[in-house]
């Protein structure tokens, strides 16, 4: 791998792709630390030492790479994206307008671009305004701390805010489709991977100050034989094979050429793990908010769902992911789309009738794959949590299933198409 990355860096336009998409993440994690106008960077930072430890707010803070509970000029990270994506891939389902829009073509999928954007833009203002009401009242956004974090509350300030932390949101929207565009990888992607291992340094220096240089080497190891396991299953497929009909073409017989279809073990990624861990995320956050973590019925989300390892929690878990892995895959991959595309080609699958037998044989593959990928999916969710929580440093690794799935999806990506770069310029042609 170091010889393919010397090899980039030896070619000039793909080195000056890197460079690029290296300067942006740059300039993202500047903007992460810059607290916004009107924020009291030092009342901040005492009310993070209080809460640090606390599985809610590492789960807040996961996306952001820390941001966002520093409430700064790039608070909402990506996140507002995202959800935009989501929403809008959800109603293309339901809305028939947008359904016809994304089989245009690349004008269709321009226009639901548009429109995604156009969502980022609502969603960060309505999320920026909720985190500035909270962050007005002590002891709200940081519960247990009092501190006063917005010591100017004036409405001009406040509007001010809003807007700051709305156009942090839109400009790393605009970084990620800059990267996606003229850099190396998915540009979303690699903010969210950038986001992530930002806080794994402080992490590793935490276990090696509190549990020793022994504990960190036992939890690296754990990590690697984990993400070994994450790489193997993430690059298992299925192929289903597919051959092309022979057509005449004036007086040539065109065609005839074989190929397949790749369908993943894991088609979902790391959505349904999201979807999941989020949804359960809501009632701690709500007894946190409304303040009843110690009586009725915020002692009983504190029992139960509180600490990750409850075994209600993992109950509710594993389902919840099953569950989404089917609803996601559902909507991303169909059979009866795939089916009519083979069949206007002249493609069919060998054994199988075009036409709804060949929707059906999709269908069921599909299925039969599904099932092992979401296990695979609730297994590599739940398996940190107990690995980590045995070695006494489950704390400095929140959310760690969901982290490891992002890093290893978006790492191997990103070496995809670097590889990919660099075999389309080294290849010398048939002449030569």
């Amino acid at each position: 791998m170091l010889s393919q990355f010397a090899a980039a860096f030896r070619t000039p336009d793909l080195r000056n792709k890197i460079l690029f998409t290296l300067g942006l993440i740059a300039i993202y994690r500047v903007g992460a630390i810059i607290p916004t106008p009107g924020v009291d960077y030092t009342a901040i930072q005492t009310c993070l030492t209080l809460v640090e430890g606390n599985s809610l707010y590492g789960l807040i803070n996961l996306f952001s790479g820390g941001a966002l509970l520093q409430l700064s000029v790039f608070a909402l990270g990506i996140m507002p994206y995202i959800t935009a994506s989501i929403i809008i891939q959800l109603l293309t389902v339901v809305i028939p307008r947008l359904e016809a829009l994304r089989k245009e073509g690349q004008s269709g999928q321009a226009k639901m671009t548009q429109y995604t954007r156009y969502l980022t833009i609502g969603l960060s203002v309505l999320q920026a305004t909720a985190f500035i009401s909270l962050a007005r009242s002590p002891g709200q956004l940081f519960q247990g701390c009092n501190e006063n974090l917005i010591p100017n509350q004036s409405i001009p300030l406040i509007i001010t805010m809003v807007l700051v932390m709305t156009a942090g949101a839109a400009m790393l929207m605009w970084f990620g489709e800059l990267i996606t565009d003229r850099g190396v990888g998915n540009g979303m992607s690699l903010l969210i991977f950038v986001s992530i291992i930002s806080g794994m340094p402080g992490q590793f220096y935490s276990i090696y100050v509190t549990r020793g240089a022994f504990m960190l080497t036992l939890t690296l190891a754990v990590g690697v034989v984990i993400i070994g396991a994450v790489v193997y299953v993430e690059q298992a497929q299925r192929r289903i094979p597919v051959q092309y009909a022979k057509k005449m073409v004036g007086s040539k017989l065109m065609g005839g050429a074989s190929t397949y279809i790749p369908l993943k073990v894991n088609m979902a990624g790391v959505i349904p793990v999201i979807f999941a861990s989020s949804l359960l995320y809501i009632p701690q956050l709500l007894a946190t908010v409304s303040g009843n973590t110690g009586s009725g019925w915020g002692l009983w989300i504190q029992r139960n769902l509180a600490n990750g390892t409850e075994p209600l929690y993992i109950l509710f878990y594993v389902a919840m992911i099953v569950f989404f892995a089917y609803f996601y895959v559902s909507i991303t991959f169909n059979p009866v789309e795939v089916s009519d595309n083979m069949k206007k080609y002249g493609g069919f699958i060998p054994g199988i009738r075009a036409g709804k037998p060949t929707e059906q044989y999709l269908a069921y593959v599909l299925s039969r794959l599904t099932f092992p990928g979401s296990i695979y999916l609730a297994v590599v969710a739940v398996i940190p949590l107990y690995a980590f929580g045995a070695l006494g440093v489950g704390q400095s690794f929140i959310f760690g299933g969901t982290s490891l799935l992002i890093m290893v999806g978006v790492g191997l990506d990103t070496v995809k198409q670097i590889e990919a770069q660099l075999q389309q310029r080294s290849y010398e042609g048939f002449l030569r």
